[in-house]
């Protein structure tokens, strides 16, 4: 840092002030002072700054990397904290390493709040880490009042799947469900409340998956291929609409002339134009803006009073499903 002054004929702390990015430097000397940086090759130590600062603007974002929907409102959370300047730590949920180890080791880096996506934590344990720093909740009903959440209404969302393919003339309609989560049970409650209104025998209409991914996906077509195949087929998320896909099809079946397949968060595989699935967008990129809000607003304005954001979803009818 004092190279860059002695370069550029300022103070060290003028450097200091340019790279903390803080009033009180001309716009000319701030531009020396970067390009002077970037011909010394010199960048902040970044760590030894927080170790004297008093706020690190910092936002731990928990994510389960191989969720593509949690990837796109990763996107989205990273874009909208760049504009009120703040920064994004992401923490990757891995078989061996699970949300509470991310977390602890996103506290370690000193990130002030904390974003959790889609989190599977007992709500004690989410509640007492809200009671450690801000927390928000993405995707998950949560009845904290030290926790913020923001969600689209899955029952709501499942129930406009039904709806639609009710619509379509089919009437043996399964739900894949992806295990006890309050995620899945909310998407699992949302379909039988749906198949009751339109008074349909909803008896043995769930099967469980036990998770939300393409393999779980792929076992619960092989029980459904064993038994009389339904002519609708309605899926906790995109992935397990994938992995049912491909077993119907490798088992000669056509979709959507023999078998309907919906998923859920419109993610980018269900884009694909060789998937090309019906889904549930949640809208990702509001979901996120709401988030980093509540967040930010904690921290900035140290607001305690918790807020809910509830997104109405919007169905995304694709070729996947068709009359019954």
């Amino acid at each position: 840092m004092q190279d860059v002054a002695d370069r550029v004929g300022v103070s060290k702390a003028t450097v200091s002030l340019v790279f903390r990015k803080a009033p009180g430097v001309g716009d000319k000397t701030r531009e020396d002072v970067l390009a002077a940086a970037e011909a010394l090759g010199y960048r902040m130590n970044r760590a030894a700054a927080l170790m004297t600062a008093r706020r690190s603007h910092l936002l731990g974002v928990v994510v389960q990397i191989r969720n593509s929907f949690h990837a796109e409102i990763v996107e989205s959370i990273v874009s909208a904290a760049d504009l009120v300047g703040y920064e994004t730590v992401l923490g990757a949920v891995t078989p061996t390493h699970d949300e509470s180890r991310v977390i602890e080791t996103l506290i370690d880096f000193r990130c002030e709040g904390m974003l959790l996506i889609g989190p599977e934590l007992d709500a004690k344990d989410i509640v007492e880490l809200g009671e450690r720093l801000p927390t928000v909740v993405v995707g998950r009903r949560m009845s904290s009042p030290l926790v913020d959440v923001v969600r689209a209404n899955d029952a709501r969302g499942i129930g406009t799947v039904v709806d639609h393919l009710v619509d379509l003339g089919h009437r043996r309609i399964v739900h894949v469900a992806a295990g006890p989560g309050v995620i899945a049970s909310d998407r699992r409650a949302g379909f039988l409340r749906a198949m009751q209104r339109h008074q349909l025998d909803a008896h043995d209409a769930v099967i469980d998956a036990g998770g939300y991914t393409e393999e779980a996906g792929m076992a619960a077509a092989r029980r459904l291929l064993g038994s009389e195949m339904p002519t609708g087929i309605v899926c906790a998320n995109d992935r397990l609409a994938v992995g049912i896909l491909d077993m119907v099809r490798r088992a000669g079946l056509d979709v959507p002339g023999d078998v309907s397949i919906t998923g859920y968060d419109d993610s980018a595989l269900a884009r694909l134009a060789n998937v090309d699935l019906t889904s549930v967008s949640q809208q990702p990129t509001e979901q996120a803006d709401r988030a980093v809000a509540a967040v930010v607003d904690r921290l900035d304005t140290r607001r305690n009073e918790r807020t809910s954001t509830v997104l109405v979803p919007r169905l995304v009818v694709r070729s996947s499903t068709g009359p019954a």
